[in-house]
């Protein structure tokens, strides 16, 4: 056996099933290892390792195991990086083995060698180390994997190509060797019984009180409606738990922040005791007034306990467990008023949500395309968002329920994941149906030579379907509207502008199916006929870009339908806001808005 049959050997041991990769020479004794191993765990072969990477966040985040991925030395290595901080930054489990130069010319300005230790050593911060001999692969495969578990992170583990090919030998009883063993055992952290006795006086003694959960609450969902329907309160949700609470319970107002929603707004801006469960969400500006509200956070990173707000108890421990814990020292709330409030704001808020889904736009509005998937979306949906106007959309429209899944990249915010995330998610769950949402910049970016790794792997899913629905305006839209709403800078067209691609008949080109929608009649049936089919398919949706993102904290329908219809060269309807556009946006603005907003807004 040598070195790299063992590596695959013990990746089996850890049951890994998918290694997302793409080969060359620095890994040339891996790649020959998964030949004898009959492909054991399965090489799920990516265009580019960046994608590689994505793919492992994305089966990680909707399996919950560590994501595996593999690329070769120098700039293999380096392409993994995005993907490796995508998975660093949302807490997301992923382990990357990357090939190296031979022992014999480290240090020697080799080809291809880099200082993958320097480079990495950010990125793989809790656990990057190099193979120099067989007897550490125990060690470090297993150290990689528990670090990878124990503390939501990415490791990584360096491979020189010739100690690949080494005889494989185990670390014996003897001085300076290092045994290891497989495995990992549950755990759940819970605070101290006077902390958390703390925080329930906290949130007794509230009257309006406000929850916001992350996707550190997914595993706490019964608990969290039961904390909620105890203290009367509403939910609001940080863009990566969407998933961890259905949307269609009356009190969940919904996503927070610039991506978010009136209600999470209000719920934020009314209330005078906050719980946070699971979350690290940034923008302290959304959370309350810091006079304004007593606050508990639980978190079971230690790391990432106190930070936002000024809480008044912080419980570290598992989201579930905590809860649990507190659940019977809270008192019940008989006044349903707050509670009530919050339900009409959130009524509300879906009927504007319609009324704008419903606005006309040229040649489509991409709320209404969104929209229009909504009540669409199978009972076991998994849905992926990219970043640009595709997450403002998928933020607001989308109301995930029962079994449904989704995600982004939450804290990079970077561009191009939403593809690979979707195949990653395939892997994951073969059985279950997955829609991208992609902007046309994040599709041309990573999405279209993706398309290539669902034709190639889609007769293994069970349930072939892989929507990509392409948001197609021909402009980096959230950039533009940033450099509108806090520059005050027109569009800059060099920078802006995207050529129109027929995506729609590439994916046809190689085997998929596709239709371009130019036609708001045309949406419905696009969907319907999408989600039917028996092979990935892609919906090249023709969209409008002056339709901006809102922001979450004013009611700007009839002011917002004026600027589009000003940039669409609509004269009369302009003038309305030469002749007192100020004016009607203080008008709209809710009273008591927080310092700062009325510059933004205006």
């Amino acid at each position: 056996m040598k070195v790299s049959d063992y590596i695959l050997q013990r990746l089996r041991e850890w049951e890994v099933e998918h290694v997302f990769a793409y080969a060359g020479d620095g890994i040339n004794g891996l790649l020959a290892a998964w030949g004898r191993a009959d492909n054991r765990p399965k090489f799920v072969q990516s265009r580019h390792e960046e994608m590689s990477a994505f793919q492992a966040v994305g089966y990680a985040k909707f399996c919950g195991k560590v994501g595996v991925c593999a690329a070769t030395s120098g700039p293999g290595a380096i392409h993994l990086l995005n993907g490796l901080y995508d998975a660093k930054l949302d807490h997301v489990p992923v382990v990357a083995l990357v090939g190296q130069s031979n022992r014999s010319a480290m240090g020697g300005s080799y080809q291809q060698e880099v200082d993958l230790h320097s480079l990495y050593k950010d990125v793989a911060s809790d656990f990057c180390e190099t193979a120099t001999v067989p007897e550490q692969l125990p060690n470090l495969i297993d150290r990689a994997f528990r670090t990878a578990y124990a503390k939501r992170t990415v490791t990584a583990i360096i491979l020189p190509a010739d100690v690949q090919e080494l005889e494989y030998s185990p670390p014996t009883h003897a001085f300076k060797m290092v045994p290891s063993s497989l495995g990992m055992g549950r755990y759940a952290p819970v605070p101290a019984d006077a902390d958390v006795e703390r925080a329930a006086e906290v949130l007794n003694a509230g009257e309006k009180v406000a929850v916001l959960i992350g996707q550190g609450a997914r595993g706490a969902r019964a608990e969290v409606e039961q904390v909620a329907d105890v203290l009367s309160a509403g939910v609001a949700k940080a863009l990566l738990g969407k998933d961890a609470l259905p949307d269609d319970l009356p009190y969940v107002t919904g996503s927070i922040g610039l991506l978010g929603t009136r209600p999470s707004y209000e719920l934020m801006r009314d209330c005078d005791t906050l719980l946070v469960i699971g979350s690290s969400f940034p923008y302290s500006q959304f959370l309350p007034e810091f006079d304004q509200a007593r606050a508990v956070q639980i978190d079971i990173d230690p790391h990432m306990i106190g930070l936002r707000y000024p809480f008044e108890v912080n419980l570290v421990g598992d989201a579930g467990e905590t809860l649990r814990r507190l659940l019977p020292r809270l008192h019940r709330k008989d006044d349903r008023a707050w509670r009530e409030t919050v339900e009409k704001n959130v009524e509300r808020w879906w009927e504007v949500m319609e009324r704008r889904a419903a606005v006309g736009a040229h040649p489509i509005n991409p709320e209404y395309v969104v929209h229009a998937l909504d009540g669409r979306l199978p009972d076991d949906a998994i849905i992926t968002a990219d970043s640009g106007s595709a997450a403002n959309w998928y933020a607001r429209h989308l109301r995930l329920r029962g079994r449904m899944r989704g995600s982004l990249s939450g804290t990079l915010a970077t561009m191009g994941p939403a593809v690979p995330y979707a195949i990653g998610a395939k892997f994951a769950h073969p059985d279950r149906p997955v829609i991208a949402l992609v902007g046309d910049g994040a599709m041309q970016m990573n999405g279209m030579m993706e398309l290539i790794t669902a034709a190639k792997y889609c007769h293994e899913w069970p349930d072939p379907r892989l929507v990509v629905a392409v948001l197609n305006n021909g402009d980096l839209n959230q950039v533009t509207w940033e450099m509108r709403a806090m520059s005050g800078a027109p569009q800059f067209e060099e920078s802006q502008h995207l050529p129109d691609v027929p995506y729609a008949e590439i994916a046809e080109r190689i085997g998929l199916e596709g239709v371009r929608v130019e036609k708001p009649e045309q949406v419905e049936g696009a969907w319907e006929r999408a989600l039917a089919s028996s092979r990935p398919f892609v919906i090249d949706f023709r969209t409008d870009p002056a339709v901006p993102p809102i922001p979450p904290h004013a009611e700007l329908d009839q002011i917002e339908a004026a600027a589009s219809a000003v940039l669409r060269g609509d004269s009369d309807r302009g003038s309305m806001i030469k002749q007192g556009f100020k004016a009607k946006v203080q008008e709209m603005l809710p009273s008591g808005r927080r310092r700062g907003d009325g510059p933004r807004t205006e």
